[in-house]
């Protein structure tokens, strides 16, 4: 036909080769890493961040992000060791340090790493008792840690931080718990009720031997009291009697006898 224009072939020579650069172009962010495998085999060294080519259909590439992932382990059924069930949930945060590690040793190192945390949190939590996994959290969660590091350090895996986020106790222990807490407040409250009385037991005693030496000083008492009574609105008054006086009333003697005068005679 008249109104046709055939296309020269070095068309498609030209073109073929500017598609195929657009293929072999591949961006990576800063945190990511490109694994390349060429004809099956992986490459020293991963590649990126930035342009990289990858070389279609001899080379194929798996990106791997470099950032710290935060997982979440669902909550695990643990028996302590004195024999109490609980379900524990925690929070691992790692990240991937080895790309080509973590692309050739493990299949998919997301699942590995979450399985192991969970076998590992009901192993570690296992072995202590109630108390310390209630009261010594910080030490059970880098112990977590250590242990999830040492084993996912092949993958190229770093493991920074395990965190213990709940600890759920059956009805019965909590209830268990709650009486054992109240338990130790009543002791509490005794012990520093009993300490108090001793020490104003001691106090009184260092008082009385203080007045018993200066006997005046039982007298200036007397007198305070009777200002403190006087201030106030009281229709009766009780008026202190000094010791000294009373007993020298109590330690009197009987009356001598009244001896008779004979009469006078004459």
């Amino acid at each position: 036909m008249s109104g046709e224009f055939p296309v020269p072939w070095w068309v498609f020579v030209a073109v073929i080769p500017v598609l195929y650069l657009f293929v072999v172009l591949t961006v990576l962010r800063e945190y990511e890493r490109g694994v390349v495998f060429r004809l099956g085999r992986v490459l020293a060294k991963p590649k990126g961040p930035g342009l990289v080519l990858v070389f279609w259909p001899i080379d194929h590439m798996v990106r791997v992000d470099l950032r710290t992932v935060a997982m979440d382990v669902p909550p695990q059924d643990v028996i302590t060791r004195d024999n109490v069930t609980c379900k524990v949930n925690a929070v691992t945060y790692f990240r991937v340090v080895d790309a080509s590690k973590a692309v050739i040793e493990v299949e998919r190192y997301l699942y590995a790493t979450s399985q192991l945390a969970q076998t590992t949190l009901r192993s570690v939590l296992g072995e202590v008792e109630l108390d310390d996994l209630l009261s010594q959290r910080e030490k059970l969660n880098l112990r977590v840690q250590e242990q999830l590091d040492r084993h996912t350090d092949p993958w190229g895996i770093k493991v920074s931080l395990v965190e213990i986020k709940q600890v759920d106790l059956p009805v019965e222990m909590q209830r268990a718990m709650a009486r054992q807490a109240e338990a130790e407040r009543e002791r509490r409250a005794k012990v520093i009720h009993a300490d108090g009385e001793f020490q104003a037991s001691r106090k009184l005693s260092d008082a009385a031997d203080i007045l018993s030496q200066h006997p005046i000083s039982v007298q200036l008492r007397y007198l305070q009291t009777l200002g403190e009574i006087g201030t106030e609105k009281n229709t009766t008054v009780v008026f202190p009697i000094p010791m000294d006086l009373v007993n020298a009333w109590l330690h009197r003697g009987p009356a001598a006898p009244a001896v008779p005068v004979p009469p006078r005679t004459g």
